[in-house]
């Protein structure tokens, strides 16, 4: 189906994939390792932007084991992170100004992971350099499936996911890669799912997923209280923390 209610489909559109490689997994502690942006319409990429930084700090072994990024090669091919940090950010924001939706695979982790890293150096927040000052549209393709397909059983990683929906991930946990990956599984479940996806906005699904996002976060928190952490809190903002 192309078109519902007169209006063009939004995974028909232009959509732009944001992805970071990190120094680990803590969205307020860890640092940028790499970055891409690709913009893509029906998932084929027009124009992808990609950094290398030096996070300064130490990149733990475990996450060079992932990303495949030694202190080396960050150290000696890398940008300054407060200048890296700055121009991300920038790319991003005009992005979301002139509408255009960002798809993040889990975008609590990215965009989260990214404030924090322009708070760090001083510079103004995501939100603070949008009009309206809400970092809006953002299609999290986990949020979505998780949503759409809430009764499958299995891990929800992006490769798994991408398996699911016919999407080919050739080198994962490369930003690029994953981020067109992102992009790529968006439009899929467009595809799929176009009577609970197309009659939405872009606005509204937005909206929509902020809910989502909640009561998936409430239910896991109450499923881990009742079991292994009876203090277990699972934080249910989205797309930010």
């Amino acid at each position: 189906m192309g078109e519902l209610s007169g209006r063009t489909n939004w995974w028909h559109e232009p959509l732009v994939g944001f992805d970071l490689e990190t120094t680990g997994t803590d969205p307020a502690e860890s640092r940028i390792v790499t970055a891409a942006l690709v913009e893509a319409v029906g998932g084929e990429p027009v124009r992808t932007t990609c950094w290398l930084l030096d996070p300064g700090i130490p990149i733990p072994a475990e996450a060079q084991a992932i990303h495949g990024i030694s202190d080396d090669q960050a150290r000696t091919r890398g940008r300054p992170a407060a200048e890296a940090v700055e121009e991300i950010a920038a790319a991003l924001c005009a992005r979301l100004a002139d509408g255009s939706p960002v798809v993040a695979f889990n975008a609590p982790f990215d965009l989260s992971l990214l404030d924090a890293e322009l708070r760090r150096y001083g510079r103004p927040g995501l939100a603070e350099r949008l009009v309206g000052r809400q970092v809006v549209p953002v299609l999290d393709a986990l949020v979505i499936d998780r949503a759409v397909d809430r009764y499958r059983k299995g891990s929800r990683t992006l490769q798994r996911v991408c398996e699911i929906y016919g999407v080919e991930l050739a080198d994962a946990h490369e930003a690029a890669a994953d981020a067109l990956a992102a992009v790529r599984v968006a439009v899929a479940l467009g595809e799929r799912y176009p009577r609970e996806l197309g009659e939405l906005t872009l606005a509204a699904l937005h909206e929509q997923q902020v809910h989502w996002y909640r009561e998936w976060a409430e239910g896991l928190q109450a499923w881990l209280r009742k079991g292994r952490d009876p203090l277990a809190v699972v934080d249910s903002r989205w797309p930010m923390r």
